[in-house]
């Protein structure tokens, strides 16, 4: 396991993706927070214009680019297995570890870290931009430490999970670029549809709150931007997403396990 687990992480650092990905995840955080950062308000004297506290502004300011940044993660995922079926690669990895349920574990984990690893440079990103966008305009950068810091810690677990729902994916489909359009699909285009429709059905919203997204902001203690719905707590969430994930990786191993590779 520990030989697979180097493996992993060597294909990925020896390629120009990793440094990229980190590029894109630190401009990605640190944009939003510029963004969210420079139209926040606490008060506002229009009707049906929501009202932040100074955690929802901060919270919302540092990690409202996880809903781009997470799909980032889903693609590593993906290109974690889809590009070895894609360049033929799969032969030599199964030949070198034959077990398929060790070779998916080792890229569990090696995906895992990943996941931390660009967590923390998407929060250098929109932490540092955040803060000193909050500040100028001042507003509390750093309100109710605690929980605040539960949050930014919490996006390391989110971008590593979203990894592991887009290794499941590309399991799944093993052409690399379908499943990426796939993912990408479901995640900007089927599911906010969903969402939309589901607010407008009785007992929706109930079912909305379940989807990976409305999980996602449960887990970061995000604003939806919706004042009637009823979001998960942050475990809850983190459950959703464990089993999201958990289903995924499942569903490939055992998808790995029936398929022949030449």
């Amino acid at each position: 396991m520990g030989r697979a687990i180097k493996a992993e992480i060597q294909k990925l650092m020896t390629t120009r993706l990793w440094w990229g990905m980190a590029i894109a995840l630190f401009l990605c955080g640190a944009l939003f927070a510029l963004l969210f950062g420079s139209i926040s308000q606490t008060d506002s004297d229009q009707e049906g214009v929501p009202t932040f506290t100074p955690l929802q502004i901060a919270i919302n300011t540092y990690t409202t680019g996880v809903g781009f940044g997470y799909v980032f993660l889903m693609v590593i995922g993906i290109m974690t297995i889809g590009s070895e079926y894609r360049h033929k690669t799969i032969t030599g990895t199964l030949l070198a570890e034959p077990r398929r349920p060790v070779m998916i574990a080792s890229k569990v984990i090696a995906l895992l870290g990943f996941g931390v690893l660009y967590g923390l440079v998407f929060l250098a990103g929109s932490v540092i931009t955040g803060a000193t966008i909050l500040s100028a305009r001042g507003m509390q950068a750093f309100p109710e430490a605690g929980t605040l810091t539960r949050s930014l810690l919490l996006v390391l677990l989110v971008l590593g999970l979203w990894a592991l729902i887009g290794l499941g994916l590309g399991v799944m489909i093993p052409n690399q670029v379908a499943a990426i359009l796939v993912g990408v699909g479901i995640a900007f285009i089927l599911e906010p549809i969903l969402s939309v429709v589901g607010t407008l059905i009785d007992g929706g919203r109930d079912v909305v709150k379940f989807f990976p997204s409305q999980a996602t902001n449960a887990v970061l203690g995000g604003y939806n931007g919706d004042p009637e719905s009823v979001m998960l707590n942050w475990w809850q969430g983190t459950l959703m997403l464990l089993l999201y994930a958990a289903v995924f990786v499942a569903i490939g191993t055992w998808l790995t396990n029936r398929r022949d590779v030449t």
